[in-house]
């Protein structure tokens, strides 16, 4: 199918695919869907959950990729963005696939797609439908992007939507409040498909959806519920009452994605709640690198890809613990956001857990220097001193020198923070 124009190496094609659409996020379904039209619409799976949301969407799709595995369903995913490679995005069985099914798939979009130009995230989407939709899958979990009724996923029709803990991000894609930003993610409930939320009061918006299409709604803390105990979890949903092992992710608000991944899989497979060592088999296997990731010990090194404030809550949490029980003494914070986001938003929710700030700069037409992002996050940091770095790297290493083996460092900001200063800490490493 290979041209000599086309490229013959995975690098090769994600730097096509990064230069030659003008936008780099186009949300809108139809060039996508004609595109998709005419690949045959490739279903990933006969049955599928889609998972929207602001927090937590990673960690959602991971439990509940590895339920099923745990259960011996055949399971695939799709997420975005990647931390290290690119082929972290498309799974099968829990295995990322290969670049030579990754370069099969783009030439049969590249084949389908004519005059019609599609963006990096579109392009890399339609792939990921082909690649699973030819794996022989009993279940494929698929994150949405960004949003939801406008995103690319979104051409599939879910048989379970999923919706995550939403907060303000993206506003000016999705809108500038918590209602605006719910009515798009709920742009992937379908009618009279199930809805699980992990929270017990998402936006109006979402319920109202709902509503409207016959769509049963599923909340944590209403219809079920998981409260950590000394030896796991105990889930429960109606009169479904299951003691399972602790969430394999780190941080207390974990819990609550075990929850909402655990009541997603019960919606479709609602006979495995009588199988508890499968659902324990799969819960231990849960892996997800850059989610209040331990990299190294004394001082304690963790690596968190959030980058708003309700991510920030959530690490502030597992900070406020940590503090609190003398685990650490302190906690100093390497960050580095783009500069569309909420830092001030952010510094305020972790202020309490941070003692001091090393600010790195962004690359890339979204990014922003470490004097520009020091200046943004000075007054949110109060009496904190704030630094300013050339580079994570170089800001991850100061942070390392100056912290006691008592203490811990936070990165925190973004994927490509968080990738930048994995690859340099196994650098050191080595």
């Amino acid at each position: 199918m290979s041209t000599p124009t086309t490229p013959q190496t995975l690098d090769a094609w994600l730097q096509l695919l990064e230069a030659r659409h003008p936008k780099v996020i186009d949300l809108g379904l139809e060039r996508c869907r004609d595109v998709w039209q005419r690949m045959g619409s490739p279903r990933p799976a006969p049955q599928l959950f889609l998972v929207a949301g602001t927090n937590g969407k990673g960690s959602t799709v991971a439990t509940i990729c590895g339920i099923l595995g745990g259960l011996g369903y055949r399971h695939g995913s799709y997420t975005s963005p990647h931390l290290y490679r690119y082929n972290e995005r498309v799974r099968v069985q829990g295995e990322e696939v290969s670049d030579a099914r990754l370069l099969d798939a783009f030439e049969r979009v590249e084949a389908a797609r004519g005059a019609t130009s599609l963006s990096y995230f579109e392009f890399g989407t339609l792939a990921a439908f082909s690649i699973l939709a030819r794996s022989k899958l009993d279940y494929a979990v698929l994150e949405i992007g960004l949003g939801g009724r406008l995103d690319a996923v979104n051409l599939l029709d879910a048989d379970c939507a999923v919706i995550t803990p939403i907060g303000l991000d993206h506003q000016e894609y999705l809108g500038s409040d918590l209602q605006s930003i719910g009515r798009e993610k709920a742009g992937i409930i379908r009618a009279g498909r199930p809805v699980v939320c992990g929270e017990e009061n998402p936006p109006a918006s979402v319920l109202h959806a709902a509503a409207a299409l016959g769509a049963p709604v599923r909340r944590l803390g209403v219809d079920f519920r998981a409260a950590a105990q000394a030896e796991g979890v105990r889930f429960s949903a109606g009169e479904c009452v299951l003691d399972l092992p602790p969430p394999a992710l780190p941080g207390p608000h974990q819990v609550a994605n075990m929850a909402t991944g655990i009541a997603a899989v019960l919606e479709l497979l609602p006979n495995v709640a009588r199988d508890a060592e499968g659902l324990a088999r799969g819960l231990r296997s849960v892996e997800l690198p850059g989610r209040f990731e331990r990299l190294a010990e004394r001082p304690t090194l963790w690596l968190d890809v959030g980058h708003n404030p309700l991510g920030a809550q959530a690490v502030a949490a597992a900070l406020g613990e940590l503090l609190a029980e003398g685990r650490i003494r302190q906690c100093l914070c390497v960050l580095a956001m783009l500069g569309d986001k909420d830092a001030a938003g952010v510094v305020t929710e972790l202020r309490d857990a941070v003692s001091a700030w090393y600010c790195a700069g962004t690359s890339g037409s979204r990014g922003q220097g470490a004097e520009q992002l020091a200046a943004r996050i000075r007054d949110a940091a109060g009496a904190s001193p704030v630094r300013c770095f050339s580079s994570v790297s170089a800001a991850l290493d100061a942070a390392m020198a100056e912290a006691t083996p008592e203490d811990g460092v936070l990165v925190f900001g973004s994927f490509l923070t968080a990738a930048e200063a994995g690859r340099h800490w196994r650098r050191r490493r080595r």
